[in-house]
């Protein structure tokens, strides 16, 4: 998995059936296709009911009564600045975190300009300045300026992609130390963390970045994993 170049999930329907249209998502028995240089491999996973935690949310942004969607707002909310609670960045957390298996979620990003996505361990700092990196305990991805793509890693690497992604899935395998992201229409691989040892829990890392006076408003929406037709 550590050479994995695209990704295509589809449900195994029966085994004398062999496998059902090949396809980006399918409902049941997911599963997880992808090359490497010695051919293919196949991993099951778990979709992830994910919604944010209001708790971690800064008070600058804001969140949907479903938890499912989060902003940049124009008014700082009063609230008590918990030890949870990311201040001044403009971060969340996803309420569910996990500590074993394989997990899959989507996010839809839409035509933002700039966005931060991935995963974050448990103790991460929260308060005053932060450095995204795994050193740090983030595996992330961002967009800025509208077209400029990096991967956060402890020396940040640039990602040149041909398709804007308007929604990205996010894979993570906790066994195997691995963090991957999506261009989950064009059915593309944007960028794999792997060969990490995680010890902690992790929890799915949004920010939707500062609207700048408009121009990236849009919030950033926690899409639910459908099966194709």
């Amino acid at each position: 998995l550590h050479s994995l170049h695209h990704i295509t999930v589809f449900s195994r329907l029966d085994k004398d059936e062999g496998f059902h249209k090949t396809g980006t998502f399918l409902s049941n028995n997911r599963q997880i296709l992808c090359k490497t240089q010695d051919g293919l491999c196949f991993y099951s996973f778990s979709t992830v009911d994910v919604t944010l935690d209001p708790d971690t949310a800064n008070p600058w942004l804001v969140l949907s009564k479903d938890k499912k969607q989060v902003r940049d707002g124009d008014i700082k909310q009063d609230l008590p600045d918990n030890p949870e609670r990311f201040n001044p960045v403009v971060s969340v957390l996803g309420k569910e975190g996990f500590s074993s298996g394989r997990h899959y979620w989507e996010v839809q990003v839409g035509d933002k300009t700039e966005w931060d996505l991935g995963v974050a361990r448990e103790s991460i700092n929260r308060k005053g300045d932060i450095s995204l990196s795994p050193n740090n305990g983030y595996w992330t991805i961002w967009l800025r300026n509208g077209n400029e793509y990096k991967a956060l890693a402890d020396s940040s690497v640039s990602i040149n992609l041909s398709v804007k992604p308007q929604k990205v899935g996010m894979y993570v395998d906790y066994e195997e130390g691995q963090v991957s992201f999506y261009n989950v229409e064009a059915r593309s691989h944007i960028y794999t963390f792997t060969g990490y040892k995680f010890t902690e829990k992790l929890y799915p890392y949004f920010s939707p970045f500062l609207n700048n006076n408009g121009t990236n408003s849009g919030p950033l929406i926690i899409t639910s994993v459908s099966p194709i037709a």
